[in-house]
């Protein structure tokens, strides 16, 4: 059997019983701090004033912003690996196709945040070195030979779609919050219980507190008096 039916087969496991695989799942919620992280020290960037503290601020908002870009990779080729599970909530209606829109803006802002960034700060006229998670160097983008104009230019059109990208995720980010919470506790569905990580104990108790969906309220009809 190959590495990649082997790792199928393992995720198999998971996936059937509703649950993300630990991969899958790990994936999401170091992306989800990461990207949060971003979101607040971006902010905390915008508000220095021009100078090396500034600088320094930004080369900590870059090292992170790399590791992004390569789990995002990751997390995109492991996804088109390892299929997510089918639970619950994945019923044909408007909810669902919400859903995928929301995760397909999330995909767009993992791969397009970083890539901006990175042709932010390459565009600079003198930039200085980047280094994923602060440890490996990083090339820049190849912008050094072009004109000056041309750089600020880059600079413009990158620093737009990196605003544009952080409002989308500061739009989605509460509705996917929303989202899940409702559907774990008023829905009664397993889609939250498939992505948070799961913690042995002595007798698997899964199969008595798995979600149900609620069932739906009908009046009950009164005999003619």
């Amino acid at each position: 059997m190959s590495v990649a039916g082997a790792l199928r087969r393992w995720a198999r496991g998971h996936t059937e019983q509703s649950r993300y695989s630990p991969v899958g799942i790990a994936f999401h919620w170091v992306m989800a701090f990461l990207v949060l992280f971003q979101l607040g020290w971006g902010y905390y960037c915008s508000w220095l004033t021009a100078g090396g503290e500034k600088l320094l601020a930004y080369q900590v908002h870059s090292a992170v912003g790399l590791p992004i870009l390569v789990l995002a990779l990751g997390r995109l080729g492991w996804r088109m690996m390892i299929p997510g599970p089918v639970n619950d909530a994945d019923k044909q209606g408007w909810q669902t196709q919400a859903a995928y829109a929301i995760h397909y803006v999330f995909y767009i802002a993992f791969f397009g945040l970083p890539l901006s960034g990175w042709a932010m700060w390459s565009s600079i006229a003198e930039p200085g070195p980047l280094y994923l998670a602060g440890v490996v160097p990083w090339p820049q983008l190849p912008f050094d030979q072009l004109p000056l104009t041309t750089r600020w230019w880059i600079m413009d059109i990158a620093e737009d779609v990196h605003l544009a990208l952080v409002i989308a995720l500061l739009a989605v980010i509460p509705l996917h919050v929303v989202a899940a919470l409702k559907h774990h506790f008023w829905d009664r569905h397993d889609v939250l219980r498939g992505m948070l990580p799961e913690i042995p104990d002595a007798e698997d108790p899964r199969e008595e507190t798995k979600h149900k969906p609620r069932e739906p309220r009908i009046p009950q009809e009164t005999a003619p008096g």
